[in-house]
């Protein structure tokens, strides 16, 4: 299916800023109470967190082309081939095993390798590994079933990815005001940890949107690669600034897949 029907995008991108904003706003009000009601602050953080999803449901809800569409692409694996799916599982894998790698030469520990028992952040009344599992499936559900083909409609796919990254970047700030949430944390390791945050949300989504169209936009694709991103970079003992390499790394990956494929990425016509 081709994705004129997907034609929205000011209505869903509003409505996924502000609801989102305005219950971590809140939540973060109330992390920082001397008393903080932390299973308020989490419900709001969840509310928050699932607002593009029932955005982008309820826009497909409405038209049963899309609707079509959604089923569809919930079931394609067999058009998806081998080497998009391993690396949907292990890129990020790689990415981050080689950033440590790299970082021994600099004089950083090996330490870093070790699996820890601990995570670098918290999530009010849910476990981290819930939250680590569960937000990227509930952001996918809104990103890859309306949000990245309402913008692909429009652009091409490179302008696609460039407009989302800073939109994403842009929608996580607010999560910064919750005490001890990840975005928090980074706030006071320092500025260049918060900046390289940033910055690699954009190869991060260039190389997720490409593996999404190669594997002809199956959603389940996305919704792997973004939990992968999230547990290998907590199960490992990884110093922040092996993480500043990784997006080195990440950047060069997507340079590779931009100029190999410039058709796929600038023409302008999006064809299944």
């Amino acid at each position: 299916m081709e994705i004129n029907n997907y034609k929205h995008p000011i209505f869903f991108y509003s409505l996924s800023t502000i609801i989102p904003w305005s219950f971590w706003i809140i939540a973060g009000y109330i992390s920082h109470q001397e008393q903080p009601d932390m299973k308020l602050e989490s419900v709001l953080g969840f509310i928050g967190l699932i607002a593009p999803m029932i955005i982008a449901f309820w826009l497909i809800n409405r038209d049963s082309n899309l609707k079509q569409d959604l089923k569809e692409r919930l079931l394609n694996f067999n058009k998806v081939k081998p080497i998009y799916l391993f690396l949907t599982f292990f890129l990020m894998l790689i990415s981050i095993l080689l950033a440590q790698a790299i970082s021994l030469l600099f004089g950083y520990s090996p330490q870093q390798f070790v699996i820890t028992a601990h995570y670098t952040f918290t999530s009010g009344v849910f476990p981290v590994w819930f939250l680590l599992v569960m937000a990227p499936i509930l952001e996918e559900l809104g990103w890859h079933t309306y949000g990245t083909d309402v913008l692909r409609n429009k652009f091409n796919l490179f302008k696609t990815s460039i407009i989302f990254a800073f939109y994403w970047g842009v929608w996580h700030i607010p999560l910064s005001t919750i005490n001890h949430y990840y975005q928090s944390n980074l706030v006071e390791t320092g500025w260049i940890h918060s900046v390289n945050f940033l910055i690699s949300i954009f190869p991060f989504v260039i190389i997720m949107n490409w593996l999404y169209y190669k594997s002809h936009r199956n959603i389940i694709v996305p919704i792997i690669f973004h939990i992968t991103a999230g547990y290998f970079n907590e199960i490992f003992a990884t110093h922040p600034d092996s993480k500043v390499i990784q997006t080195i790394l990440l950047i060069v990956f997507s340079i590779i897949i931009i100029l190999k494929e410039k058709d796929f990425f600038f023409k302008q016509k999006y064809v299944d």
